[in-house]
This record gives C-alpha cells, sequence and structure tokens, in this order.
C-alpha cells in the first residue's frame, strides 16, 4: 500500500495536478537545501517525493487557495 493514501491528499488538495505540482516543487527544494520538517527518522519513504507527499498530508505545507 503506498503512503500516504491518494485519498487523504485529494482532501487537502484539490486535484491531483496541483497535487503533483505542490509535490514535484517541494521535493525539488529538498534536493536543493537538504531542509525537511520533521526528522529524517520519521519520515516512511526514503524519497525526496514521497517525503513532499508526507509533509503534505501532515499539513505541514501551507496550500494556498487562488
Amino acid at each position: 500500500m503506498i503512503y500516504p493514501s491518494i485519498d487523504k491528499l485529494l482532501n487537502l488538495v484539490d486535484s491531483k495536478y496541483e497535487l503533483v505540482h505542490i509535490a514535484a516543487r517541494r521535493s525539488k527544494q529538498i534536493a536543493k537545501d537538504g531542509y525537511l520538517q520533521m526528522p529524517e527518522s520519521e519520515y516512511k519513504c526514503k524519497k525526496n517525493i514521497g517525503r513532499a507527499l508526507e509533509e503534505i498530508s501532515e499539513g505541514l505545507i501551507e496550500l494556498k487557495k487562488q
């Protein structure tokens, strides 16, 4: 089973496309800066894109409505 669940993420974000955009931008930030919003041991995923999705599901990413 994939973590975090796509259903949980889509409750936070309006569309799949917006979710992909937000996760990709955060993943690139992690790769560039190396800054994680949670301790590294708390992440279930090892890759940056998974970590970005975990941060979105935990509410650590501020989602702006346009």
